[in-house]
């Protein structure tokens, strides 16, 4: 755990995250009710959502699948996981997804102190490649963008929106500079 001037950073262990689930699932009904593309489409409640995180369980069990959250006083205001993959040749890459935070809560700087949690622990478990997709255009981007990742194309009308329309995704990479085969 670590305190910030936005609350407690904590990545959650496998019995966390499941006693965490309701309040992940009102994080992210919350979130796509808010129009955030997150890879889910209206309508979609608190319970579909907390369905969906309880499915991550297992991989937050074999390690698979790293979750850290920001709270404050009110409770879990955002979140960020970052997926291992399981292929042999890509055992130095990562994927940083489902960064969210809560509507109320944005503005902060919440989801730049999750994402350079996230790339640190990447970092120091000798991860020397992470990509991510986003909605093109979105804060998100903006956000990517700024904290230095290379956007590497983007694809028109890829995903559907919470409200249905098809929105054009932007994908990115970026290099990692400590652990093995790290690039020079």
């Amino acid at each position: 755990m670590s305190s910030t001037s936005i609350g407690t950073v904590d990545r959650l262990s496998a019995g966390e995250f499941s006693g965490s689930v309701g309040e992940l699932a009102a994080l992210l009904a919350d979130t796509v009710a808010d129009g955030a593309s997150l890879g889910f489409v209206s309508p979609f409640d608190q319970e579909a959502a907390a369905a969906w995180w309880r499915t991550r369980a297992p991989a937050v069990a074999d390690g698979s699948l790293a979750v850290w959250v920001c709270r404050d006083a009110g409770g879990i205001n955002a979140t960020v996981s970052l997926a291992l993959t399981g292929k042999p040749n890509g055992r130095h890459r990562a994927e940083i997804v489902k960064l969210m935070v809560h509507p109320g809560a944005r503005g902060r700087g919440l989801a730049r102190a999750l994402l350079a949690t996230a790339e640190a622990a990447a970092a120091a478990a000798g991860i020397t490649l992470l990509i991510l997709d986003t909605e093109t255009a979105s804060a998100a981007e903006h956000l990517y963008l700024a904290e230095g990742w290379t956007r590497y194309g983007i694809v028109p009308a890829y995903a559907a929106s919470p409200d249905g329309s098809l929105k054009d995704c932007s994908f990115f990479y970026k290099e990692l500079t400590s652990g093995p085969g790290a690039p020079a």
